[in-house]
Order: structure tokens, then sequence, then C-alpha cells
């Protein structure tokens, strides 16, 4: 099966502590990276992962907040020292374009390399990006200023070939990829040999949604029907409720509805406040309304 597996880089809120990093990860689909959010240290713990800079080619920036963003600049900066002649493409919401054209233009004016910057209405579900392996799709969010998320589908693999079949009936290997797209083979004698004997199933196809900053947001249910893995913010314990509305905010138990409510098979909460000494509060609190849920720590994969 091909790899589809996130790393987390940082899961902390706003204010620095000595726990965690701000917001960041990797998904790593097929071999290809795709960084969502990218707050400071986010280069140096792409180092600490032994995450290749070659291998990403796409940035999704939730919002413009700070611990989501004051890394990209550093980053470029950066793949210019190392020399890469590859795009770059960076999705984020509308205003970031001209904070992005001036801190290109002030501190790396003489890159080799072209950065792209692609604006999200963050206000609107819709396709974002797509290659042959996956489809990016924005999820609208409720925060305190334009804010979405991002949803990466898998894009459903071709079936796998029974190579003794393919054998037996002296299929020839040009053929193979039409077999692989669903076509029946004639065999010598006239008789049609049906696909589904010729082929097996591949493995369903995989999903995974980050949740960026949002207050509590049944209306992203539809959007995430059914996914893999969710991650949610889950910046409070919800005997802290009224500060998590104040500040545009999720609590672990409603993270924990979200996932529920979606038919998420798995839970990732995050973004945690640094007023928490013991963050397996919000582990209880979450897995008391859904059992798979599991808190987001630095530098550790999750299967997808």
């Amino acid at each position: 099966m091909e790899k589809f597996e996130l790393t987390i880089l940082g899961c902390g809120s706003a204010l620095p502590s000595m726990r965690h990093f701000a917001s960041s990860q990797i998904l790593n689909v097929h071999d290809k990276l795709y960084m969502i959010d990218c707050g400071e240290s986010t280069q140096v713990q792409m180092r600490c992962n032994h995450l290749k800079f070659t291998r990403l080619g796409h940035i999704f920036i939730s919002h413009l907040h700070g611990d989501h963003c004051f890394g990209v600049i550093g980053l470029i900066s950066t793949f210019g020292l190392l020399g890469r002649t590859t795009e770059l493409h960076i999705y984020a919401p509308k205003a970031y374009g001209k904070i992005l054209r001036y801190e290109l233009d002030f501190f790396c004016p003489a890159l080799q390399y072209n950065v792209v910057f692609h604006p999200v209405d963050t206000s609107q579900h819709t396709l974002l990006y797509e290659d042959r392996s996956i489809e990016v799709y924005s999820i609208p969010l409720r925060h305190r200023i334009d804010c979405c998320g991002f949803l990466f589908k898998e894009k459903p693999p071709l079936p796998h070939i029974l190579r003794d079949m393919i054998d037996f009936y002296k299929i020839p290997v040009s053929q193979i990829n039409n077999i692989k797209y669903g076509k029946d083979w004639i065999a010598e004698n006239g008789e049609t040999v049906p696909n589904s004997r010729l082929t097996r199933p591949a493995e369903p196809a995989r999903s995974y949604a980050y949740c960026s900053d949002t207050i509590y947001n049944p209306a992203i249910v539809p959007m995430i029907k059914s996914v893999d893995t969710l991650y949610h913010e889950a910046t409070f314990l919800h005997q802290d409720l009224s500060r998590a509305s104040e500040t545009f905010h999720s609590t672990a138990l409603q993270a924990a509805l979200i996932a529920k409510q979606c038919g998420a098979k798995k839970l990732i909460i995050g973004h945690f406040s640094s007023r928490y000494e013991d963050e397996s509060m919000l582990l209880k609190e979450a897995r008391n309304v859904f059992q798979p849920t599991y808190l987001a720590r630095e530098n550790l994969k999750f299967e997808i």
C-alpha cells in the first residue's frame, strides 16, 4: 500500500511554551509531502523528522494568525539557500498574497525558483488542488478571522493484477494497463475473460481532514463525512467553554462531538492551550464522547 502518513511538527496554541512548537503538520501521500500550516520552528522540525525538503511542493495555510504562518518566509529562504529550482505552491487566505509578496521582495529578492500563491476563499468548500493521487478541498471554519481547514482525499487506487492469471491467459505486458482500468480480455479461443478474474480490488481510498482554529461548528460535518482520520483543535477543556467561545476555539468535548457526528474512524486533538500542564485531561474528556481519540504530540506519526 502506498504511503499516507501524518507527521505532527507542532501542536501548541498561540502562546509559546516549553512543551510544544507552533502549529504545523506534514502529510506524506505516495512520497509527496504536503505541509499544513507553518508556525515558527517548522523547518527545524522537518530536519528532526528527516523529512526531505525537496519532496515538499505545496503548503496550505489555514489562517493568518502568526502561530500558523510565521515560519513560511524562513522556509522559503532556506529553500533558496539550498539551491531549489522547482516551484513552491502556497494556498492561503487572499490577504496573505500582499504580505507574501512584500516578504519575498524584502528577504528573498534573488530566489532561483518560483513561489506560486493561490488565494483561498475560506467561506467556500471547494477543490483547491488535484493530481493523479489526491484531491485537496477547503473546509470553511468559524474563527476570529478568515479561516479554513483542509480535506485530503486519496483517489481510488487501481485494482491489483493477479500475476498468475495474466500468465495463464498469456496476456502481453502492453495490455496490463487496460486490464487495470477495467477492460476484459479476449483469449485466443475467443473466450471473454472478465476483468474480475484478472484482478482483485485495491484497498479503499483514504482521507484526512484538518480542522484548524474554529468555534464548535457542526456545519462542517457533511463535508468530512466518514473521514478516516480527523484532526480537530481542542484548545480548552469544556469547563472553560466561556473562554473557548470568547476566543472562537473549541473544547476537547466539542472536537469529539464533531468526530462522532461525521463518523470519523480516528480523532487527533491538538492546538493545546499552555494553561494546561496535564493534557491527559483533554484526552479523557474527548474519549468520554469518542473513544478512538489521540493526543497530538511533536514528532508523532499517524498512519491514515
